[in-house]
């Protein structure tokens, strides 16, 4: 892509009120990313402030990945809310391999830690990219397996330069040297609550498969695996005591059929043979119903959001009775409640229910405190 149209798409992607689907319809609508950028008026972002973010990453030695480009992950790509832009630091060849990924608890028992360690280094010799969130516990045991044969992918929840937590400061740094840091937010950014089920989404969809080693009922470890298996992705869980909270939510993956996962050959026997052979490229492209309303315009756009929450409150809801009161067609309705939840306004729970969120618990986000 030529630099100009790189810098320009960085800076609609970065624009005020620009998430993942908003900025596809604008280039959808507009054909040009100039005019979309034009018709956002001062709601675009500063274009001094984008260039620099843009050149600081090319003087990191990293790479901008653009949505719709060759070098875009496929399988990313074909989630329901791809990152418009991806900022990318070390080995862009490890994106098109056969990737896993291994999460889980962040107060993981140092039997867990062992199990993704080892689980990361058998993938990675076996030639798979071991992909994970860069948190403690469970992901940095991953990372650190996968290392010894140069195969991981991070994905963190602030910018490419902030090391969160900071005790793997020197493992981002390696990874970024040995293997491929992957980041949606602006350089400097701080991890907030709603970047971590946002990073979540990233690591599930560029995955054939994802292995879950210890997770809390209540956990992001659970929003990985459930976006994973909604976008067809094969899901593995490691069992664990039933005296373990740590393991209550990996276990109720099993009972709902998950994979029964005790190593590397287990994922190995039945992860697709390659990005282009998984589920999600062969599933039927769904029908759109004959009275599905004309694609949504801006106010639509901006509204759908606060009109799905008001039909939310404390008390869990069933998804259907939701869709069933919204003006919306399904499928715009279930893009609008994934965002909401991405944004850390609502939770899903089991029985596809959904309840408005509170005050987050640590356990809400793998067991880790997220930054005041």
């Amino acid at each position: 892509m030529p630099p100009a149209e790189s810098l320009a798409r960085l800076r609609l992607a970065r624009s005020e009120g620009v998430g993942p689907q908003t900025f596809r319809r604008l280039l959808a609508e507009h054909g040009s990313t100039a005019r979309a950028l034009r018709t956002l008026g001062t709601r675009a972002a500063d274009p001094d402030l984008v260039e620099r973010e843009h050149e600081a990453v090319l003087a990191m030695g990293g790479h901008w990945l653009h949505l719709g480009t060759p070098a875009y992950p496929p399988l990313l790509a074909a989630i329901a809310d791809p990152p418009p832009v991806l900022a990318a630091l070390g080995d862009l060849s490890l994106l098109p391999s056969r990737q896993v990924a291994v999460v889980g608890a962040r107060n993981a028992s140092a039997g867990g830690r062992r199990i993704a360690e080892e689980m990361g280094e058998a993938l990675a010799a076996a030639g798979v990219a071991v992909t994970s969130g860069l948190a403690r516990g469970i992901d940095a045991a991953a990372h650190a397996g996968a290392l010894r044969h140069g195969r991981t992918i991070g994905v963190v929840p602030g910018g490419l330069d902030v090391a969160y937590p900071p005790e793997n400061a020197a493992l981002q740094r390696r990874i970024g040297a040995e293997g491929l840091l992957l980041a949606e937010s602006p350089l400097g950014t701080a991890p907030i609550a709603q970047h971590f089920p946002r990073r979540n989404r990233i690591v599930a969809g560029l995955a054939l498969g994802i292995v879950v080693v210890e997770a809390a009922p209540r956990s992001g470890t659970l929003i990985t695996a459930r976006l994973g298996a909604e976008a067809g992705r094969e899901i593995y869980a490691v069992p664990g005591s039933p005296l373990d909270p740590r393991c209550r939510g990996s276990n109720d993956l099993i009972r709902n059929g998950a994979h029964f996962c005790e190593g590397a050959a287990d994922v190995l026997e039945t992860l697709p043979a390659s990005a282009e052979a998984a589920p999600v490229f062969h599933r039927p492209a769904p029908r759109a119903p004959a009275h599905a309303p004309a694609p949504a315009r801006d106010a639509r756009e901006e509204s759908r959001g606060s009109d799905l929450l008001s039909l939310i409150g404390p008390t869990a809801v069933a998804v259907d009775e939701v869709l069933r009161r919204c003006h919306l067609s399904p499928p715009e309705a279930r893009a609008a409640l994934l965002e909401l939840e991405l944004e850390g306004l609502i939770e899903a729970l089991p029985g596809n229910r959904v309840v408005r969120s509170g005050t987050q618990r640590e356990e809400d986000f793998g067991g880790f405190r997220t930054p005041t």
